[in-house]
Formats: C-alpha cells, sequence, structure tokens
C-alpha cells in the first residue's frame, strides 16, 4: 500500500503538477459518511413512495389488472437505483469532483492530466461502484495499484487526491497588482479564447504556488502565464506585470465574467 504516495502530471499545457492520493483510508471514511446520507435519502423514498403505492393501488389494479403492482416495483427499483448513482453522480458534477463526504475528508476526484472531472467522468465512476463493491474488488484495486484506481478510475481515467489544506486557502487571495492589471487585462487581450479547464489549471497553481521553492515557482508561473498569452494573442507584458500577477488577473477576470 502506497501511503500518502504523490504523482505527477503534465497538462497540455505543460504545465506540471504534483499531487498526493488520497489513500483508501481517507476515500473509505468518504465512503461511510456518503453512504449514511445516501441511506437517509432512500428511507425517505422508501417512506414516501409507499404511501404513494397505497393510494394508486386500488385504482391501478382496476384499470390496468393484477400486474399493476409488479409495474410499481419495477419502477420503485429503478428510482433506487438512479438515486444510488445519482448522488455521486450530481455531487462530483456540481462540486468539481467532491461529494459530502470527500469533502468532509478533504479529497477529491481529478482527471489524470489533472483537470477537474465532468459529467461523462461522474458517471461512469458512479456505474462501476456496484461492480468494484462485489467482493471488495474496488479496494483490493486500490490497496495493489501504484495510482491508487479502483476500477471506474482506471475506466474514466481519474484519480483520487488529498484536497488543499492548511495554507492552501481554497478562496484565492488576490493582490493589489492583479486586481489593479485585471481592469486593464480585457482591452489588453481577448479571454473568451481560454477554456474552463484552462481557468482551472491556473487555479490550481494559484493555490499551489505558496507551497514551492522560489525557482519552481518562478519556473512554472512563467511557462503557464507563456502558455495563457498564446492562447489569448497577448504578446508582451507590461514591464511592471510579473507572471503572477498576470496569472492573478486572468484568473480574477474568469471568476468575475461567472458571476454574469
Amino acid at each position: 500500500m502506497h501511503l500518502f504516495n504523490r504523482v505527477k502530471f503534465r497538462t497540455p499545457e505543460s504545465v506540471e503538477l504534483e499531487f498526493t492520493l488520497a489513500g483508501i483510508g481517507s476515500r473509505a471514511l468518504a465512503l461511510v459518511i456518503d453512504y449514511q446520507i445516501l441511506a437517509l435519502l432512500l428511507v425517505l423514498f422508501i417512506f414516501i413512495w409507499l404511501f404513494i403505492s397505497e393510494q394508486l393501488m386500488d385504482v391501478g389494479v382496476e384499470f390496468f389488472g393484477a400486474y399493476f403492482g409488479l409495474w410499481l416495483t419495477a419502477i420503485s427499483l429503478l428510482i433506487l437505483a438512479s438515486i444510488y448513482a445519482g448522488y455521486f453522480v450530481f455531487f462530483e458534477t456540481i462540486w468539481h469532483g467532491q461529494t459530502p463526504g470527500k469533502r468532509i475528508a478533504k479529497i477529491r476526484v481529478i482527471r489524470d492530466d489533472g483537470r477537474p472531472i465532468s459529467l461523462p467522468q461522474a458517471a461512469l465512476r458512479a456505474l462501476l461502484r456496484p461492480i468494484d463493491e462485489i467482493l471488495f474488488i474496488g479496494a483490493f484495486l486500490i490497496i495493489f495499484n501504484q495510482a491508487e484506481k479502483r476500477l471506474g478510475d482506471l475506466a474514466a481515467g481519474t484519480i483520487v487526491i488529498q484536497a488543499d489544506t492548511g495554507n492552501k486557502n481554497t478562496n484565492l487571495v488576490i493582490s493589489e497588482g492583479g486586481k489593479s492589471f485585471y481592469s486593464q487585462l480585457s482591452q489588453m487581450a481577448d479571454l473568451s479564447q481560454l477554456l474552463p479547464d484552462d481557468f482551472a489549471i491556473i487555479r490550481e497553481y494559484l493555490l499551489r504556488r505558496n507551497g514551492m521553492s522560489n525557482k519552481s515557482k518562478a519556473s512554472l508561473s512563467l511557462k503557464l502565464s507563456q502558455q495563457v498569452q498564446s492562447i489569448i494573442g497577448l504578446e508582451t507584458l507590461p514591464a511592471d506585470i510579473s507572471a503572477d500577477v498576470f496569472l492573478e488577473a486572468v484568473y480574477l477576470a474568469y471568476q468575475q465574467s461567472e458571476l454574469y
């Protein structure tokens, strides 16, 4: 078992990101919490469904025959399965790889290239989850796979990592220089050329930069800045604007665009 195993990925923008894998303990904790929440949802649905079924039974049998009860049972099983899979798909999609359990356990799912997962990856992981849990197949794969992937991760191309904690605050602090340059940036370049995944990479760097050495930070920020400049068609930066300040301004522009 590779406790606190670290992996590095190079993004299509040639940016190298390093992550700490979540480990089976954190994943088990997250799953226990998620299953408790999910159990409450399923029990609530069952009570509501039993009440509705009781009201419909007499009328349904009269119009649809003796098999109406079997149809209700089949529909209920389909809805239960949808709630089970939909819980993980819904939260991992809107919370960028986290469910309530993963958020409490401080872990999240990302793609193999370091980008946030989207609906297809979340759906594939959820659909293969029952297979992973048969005879603890997923647990064995996590323990004996260097990347700590269960079957759903292998199929979806995802990994589960430790989320940023401590000084890596998820609420980014933008410097005054970044805020000032942000107001000029929209007049200088077309930021619409950047995709949401590009902004996700910028955010990942801004979150992790304080934990880097000065040399690594300078090299990575310059490389990422050059990639972004190439995409948006900005040949050179003003002399008084550093790569870090530029990236802050780009991400701040994205944040503001999401509000409108």
